[in-house]
């Protein structure tokens, strides 16, 4: 009966034996997975950043490049510029040291501003003042209309843009038309893309008894 009962105590001692080691093997195989899976991370970790490093420089590189094969053209377009005219070297130098020019974002402004609104009633008078100016008591002549339309069409233009400002969004567009007055009838006419609630004109029209004149002034806003 001792015999019998030691030799079973020792089978169970082997078999807890057994159970502690193949415990030991598994746990000793997923360490070696995870150790190997880290190993595998910190390999392709290196190698992308080494890539990046790579790229990286490739970029600076170029960009240095750049900046020299510009330089080179500055220089050698200030020589030439010397050579023509010794004092717009130091013209365009003085240009230079004022820094880049400054690129402004979009504002995303979809609609005019209060202060901003184009004055159609200030164009009308500058359409009436012009006219005045120029063709009081003036007979017609298809050589000196065609010079007056030009000039009219300008300062017309010049005075309404002065009038908005600079930080405006409207592009004016100035229609004169000059003809001689025989007693004939005309009729203007003009067709654009339009939204009302924005977009405006201002016209105004002159004649004496040699010539008729209509002029037309359109403020487009645009976005």
């Amino acid at each position: 009966a001792e015999v019998s009962t030691q030799s079973t105590g020792e089978e169970e001692n082997g078999a807890r034996l057994e159970l502690h080691q193949g415990q030991l093997r598994s746990m000793s195989q997923i360490l070696s997975t995870h150790f190997g899976c880290f190993l595998f991370c910190s390999w392709y970790y290196t190698v992308e950043s080494m890539k990046l490093k790579k790229a990286l420089s490739k970029v600076l590189l170029v960009n240095a490049a750049a900046r020299r094969f510009s330089s080179v053209i500055t220089l050698a377009a200030n020589s030439d510029i010397n050579a023509a005219d010794p004092h717009a070297g130091s013209s365009m130098l003085k240009e230079g040291l004022k820094g880049p020019q400054v690129v402004l974002e979009n504002t995303f402004q979809l609609a005019p501003k209060d202060s901003q609104k184009f004055p159609t009633k200030k164009a009308e008078d500058i359409l009436k003042t012009t006219f005045l100016t120029h063709l009081l008591d003036t007979k017609y002549n298809g050589d000196t209309c065609k010079n007056l339309t030009t000039q009219i069409t300008e300062t017309v233009k010049t005075q309404v843009k002065a009038e908005l400002g600079n930080n405006n969004r409207f592009k004016v567009v100035v229609l004169v038309i000059i003809g001689g007055n025989t007693g004939q009838g005309a009729r203007v006419a003009s067709r654009c893309l339009w939204y009302p609630q924005y977009d405006r004109f201002a016209q105004y029209e002159y004649h004496n008894e040699s010539l008729f004149a209509v002029g037309i002034v359109y403020g487009v806003y645009y976005e």
